[in-house]
């Protein structure tokens, strides 16, 4: 009885193993070639800025590919925020359920890459003379490797090895009610500093016996709106070269110019001259009713920005007229601008099927065609990942052409991405890693927590500092991510079945004490 309930205890050693040390791996190895006979279906989650002709590109997209490829069905699931596109990701890595294509981050994709081989390493893939970047068996006309932006390909690097195509690029840009600001008597330089900013934004400020602003007549006036705090303190601490995180996954940003950061928030969130998306709302709405001089977004959202924006989301009757013009973010040293580099990237997820995994590499191909991208990029302010793209004559047409209307070829829009293309050697991207989109979303916090903080009257000092470290490390976890490093594999909650085993493990060894305990007893009253 002894000897079964150990080879019992045994198998339930090993299978607990089984079920919760390793995920089952998954191996692609690249098709001799593409079986065109075999029915696919392939689901693609993507995300568009409620901009409905962004979700007909897409729809485009899928339509054009299943005329090239008869057999390949493509299904499109929109989503409005790229966090729920994360989050839906996550729950279904569990249960073998991800998309085949998705838009993404790489960001993201480092936490997807906890499952061994969930997302597909692309490297030979890229490198295929079939199916490949410009490979010889593609049925359309794709981008060689070559035609690819360089450092747009390198964001797609986790490690050494890359597991994304990029799709779109954007960056942040300062949106600027340039009738008012110098109506104040500033003249506008050709790159502002943060000096520049913050100084206009609090002479702003200045109101009239009856409470009305004397730069917009109004009751409401906030100078300098950031959309993105967690950019904001990435950029910024970027600029002043302090610490961040590294390659390593180790967490930097607790440092004394993060704290300098964060006082000279608490100064001006004081006094109202700065605000945030979280706490007084979208920026584009401030700037395009008067009320805001300084609006920082994506250049992705150009769209909805100044008073003769196509998408504004407010009435008519509350746009104020000015002239707007769009810039680069404030700078410290205006001699090396740093902005970031965003935008979504395409990566695609492993199956058992080959054929499956390769006719979703074919579809994130389609996607960096030349239609596709200028048709998107066209939507807001984006640019084109692909030198062939933005080097062919349709998308020159279209940039030289700024200002004509304002739909098509809205100026805010255009400039915004004609202000990346003139600065893409100047943006950058943060280290990837398993926990940096929990730093992420710290370094933001740390914004809005401070802005908050100075408007209920707390004092902001180290001790407020000290306090609030603590609290970012605890509520995003940062401190283990420092501990486990870029090396981390969190395997997520106890899978049901291992629990079950380990239930049935209590109860073995229950079952042998008391089988022991019985065997002493007896031998005890024996022995009397």
């Amino acid at each position: 009885m002894k000897k079964i309930y150990i080879i019992i205890l045994g198998l339930l050693c090993i299978m607990l193993t089984a079920c919760h040390g390793k995920k089952q791996s998954i191996s692609f190895e690249i098709p001799e070639s593409f079986n065109e006979n075999k029915q696919i279906e392939l689901t693609f989650w993507a995300k568009n800025d409620t901009n409905v002709t962004q979700s007909k590109i897409y729809e485009k997209a899928a339509a054009d590919f299943n005329k090239i490829y008869p057999n390949v069905k493509v299904n499109i699931r929109l989503y409005t925020d790229y966090g729920k596109i994360y989050n839906d990701v996550i729950t279904n890595i569990s249960t073998n359920t991800t998309p085949n294509v998705c838009i993404t981050y790489p960001d993201h994709i480092a936490t997807y890459l906890t499952g061994n081989d969930t997302v597909v390493k692309l490297d030979d893939l890229i490198k295929n003379e079939k199916y490949g970047l410009g490979g010889s068996e593609l049925k359309f006309d794709g981008p060689k490797e070559s035609e690819i932006v360089p450092s747009f390909l390198n964001e797609c690097y986790i490690g050494d090895s890359i597991y994304a195509l990029p799709f779109m690029r954007s960056t942040e840009a300062l949106y600027i009610n340039k009738t008012y600001v110098e109506k104040m008597g500033y003249k506008i330089p050709e790159v502002l500093t943060w000096d520049f900013v913050w100084e206009v934004s609090e002479a702003a400020t200045k109101q009239d016996a009856d409470g009305n602003y004397l730069v917009n007549g109004q009751k409401t006036m906030i100078p300098f709106i950031y959309k993105s705090t967690d950019n904001m303190m990435i950029s910024m601490l970027k600029q002043l070269n302090a610490g961040y995180s590294d390659e390593n996954g180790n967490i930097l940003i607790f440092n004394d110019t993060t704290r300098d950061i964060l006082k000279t928030v608490a100064e001006h969130a004081g006094s109202y001259a700065f605000s945030t998306f979280k706490i007084s709302s979208y920026p584009g709405n401030f700037l395009n009713a008067g009320q805001c001089l300084f609006a920082i977004d994506s250049t992705a959202g150009a769209s909805w920005m100044g008073s003769k924006a196509p998408l504004s989301d407010i009435s008519e009757d509350k746009i104020v007229d000015f002239e707007t013009i769009v810039k680069p973010i404030p700078q410290f040293d205006v001699n090396n601008p740093k902005m970031i580099s965003q935008g979504p990237s395409v990566c695609i997820f492993n199956k058992q099927d080959p054929d499956v995994v390769l006719a979703s590499w074919l579809f994130a191909q389609f996607l960096l065609t030349n239609e596709t991208q200028i048709a998107y990029s066209q939507t807001e302010g984006y640019i084109p990942v692909t030198t062939k793209a933005s080097g062919s004559d349709e998308y020159q047409d279209y940039i030289n052409r700024c200002g004509e209307d304002n739909e098509l070829y809205y100026d805010v829009k255009i400039n915004a991405a004609k202000m990346l293309m003139d600065n893409k050697e100047n943006t950058f991207v943060t280290p990837v890693f398993n926990g940096s989109a929990s730093l992420r979303d710290a370094a933001g916090q740390m914004i809005e927590n401070t802005a908050k903080a100075v408007r209920r009257k707390q004092t902001i000092d180290d001790k407020f500092m000290d306090t609030l470290f603590d609290d970012m490390m605890s509520l995003y976890h940062l401190d283990q991510i420092s501990a486990l490093g870029n090396d981390s594999k969190d395997l997520g909650p106890l899978p049901k079945p291992a629990i079950i085993l380990i239930i049935a493990l209590i109860v073995a060894w229950v079952g042998i004490i008391g089988f022991n305990l019985k065997d002493i007893i007896k031998k005890v009253y024996k022995n009397k």
